[in-house]
């Protein structure tokens, strides 16, 4: 699980703790389920069985793989289309190809983020390249949906590519722990990523026995998911592993520590730290459309049939069948 690694030595340091920093319990802890998704790339559905106010401004997330495909297995998705949200693909390991409907594309591969914004309406598809196909390989990585507001719902389809050498690096106050702060500000660093609504994502690799305390925005919500290892989270020190998501409370400090013991697939606690300002307003979702009404899924669905989402383009990419 390499993403972007760094020693920590080298790198600006969180402070610690301020005096009287309240540390965020934990309210729930939910495993998620295995499944399948595109043309049958396996994945986790990290947000199964959270209420949607607890998650709020995000709508999903998949864990993608962790898989290591042999010659001819790897797969990706059909076109498909998209309106009233954001997508955030981070690429942890291995690579994916992404081309849209106005015209954007290219290539997201270990460490890189691709955010984008489906805003009124887009048509993408998501594919590994034909020498990833040909030989195979690994391929591991998160795709997060975060909503929009209602202002925000029909704003113009928008990429940001995010390579891997833009995310903001930091260690822990005692270097036992890498973070990769990819959008919003942690302890004062901020990562690259710029979206609608406001949001934090850090990926963080843990060393075995360290203790992270990571400053966090008491007006955002609050969620760790566990991409590998195990460890605790939170000031009672819950146990938590690989497919689990904790939803903490109200505060402003996230607290994380890995076993003594990992395995010897993954070394360290790898987790991903997520949360937003919650928009608070009604959701009505129906599969790739996320919007606030029941009228505007009929209309999403109806535009989508008319071609008013976009056209898959001329030499367009087209998903690979195996």
């Amino acid at each position: 699980m390499p993403a972007v690694t760094a020693d920590t030595v080298r790198l600006p340091r969180l402070a610690e703790p301020a005096l009287g920093a309240v540390d965020r319990p934990v309210r729930t802890i939910t495993t998620a389920p295995s499944g399948f998704e595109g043309e049958g790339f396996p994945v986790r559905r990290a947000f199964a069985g959270v209420r949607l106010p607890d998650l709020d401004p995000f709508i999903h997330m998949d864990e993608m793989g962790a898989v290591d495909y042999g010659p001819g297995e790897p797969k990706g998705t059909p076109w498909h289309p998209h309106r009233g949200f954001e997508t955030v693909t981070y690429m942890i390991d291995g690579t994916f190809q992404h081309q849209d409907s106005h015209g954007g594309g290219g290539l997201i591969t270990d460490g890189a983020t691709q955010w984008m914004t489906a805003g009124a309406g887009i048509l993408h598809i998501e594919t590994p390249p034909e020498e990833l196909v040909v030989r195979g390989g690994l391929f591991h990585g998160i795709q997060l949906w975060v909503n929009l507001p209602a202002r925000d719902k029909f704003t113009p389809p928008r990429y940001q590519n995010l390579e891997a050498g833009q995310v903001q690096l930091v260690a822990s106050p005692d270097g036992g722990a890498l973070l990769r702060v990819i959008a919003g500000e942690v302890g004062g660093y901020r990562g690259p990523g710029s979206t609608h609504t406001p949001i934090s994502v850090v990926h963080a690799t843990v060393s075995p026995g360290v203790r992270v305390h990571l400053p966090w925005n008491p007006e955002f919500n609050a969620l760790v998911y566990v991409l590998g290892g195990r460890g605790t989270v939170g000031p009672a020190g819950r146990p938590i592993e690989a497919g689990q998501l904790a939803v903490l409370g109200a505060g402003d400090l996230v607290t994380v520590a890995a076993d003594t013991r990992q395995d010897a697939v993954t070394p360290a606690l790898e987790v991903v730290f997520l949360g937003g300002r919650p928009i608070r307003e009604h959701v009505e979702a129906y599969g790739p459309f996320v919007m606030n009404t029941r009228a505007e899924l009929i209309q999403a669905v109806e535009d989508f049939q008319a071609g008013k989402l976009g056209v898959i383009p001329a030499g367009a990419l087209m998903p690979h069948r195996g």
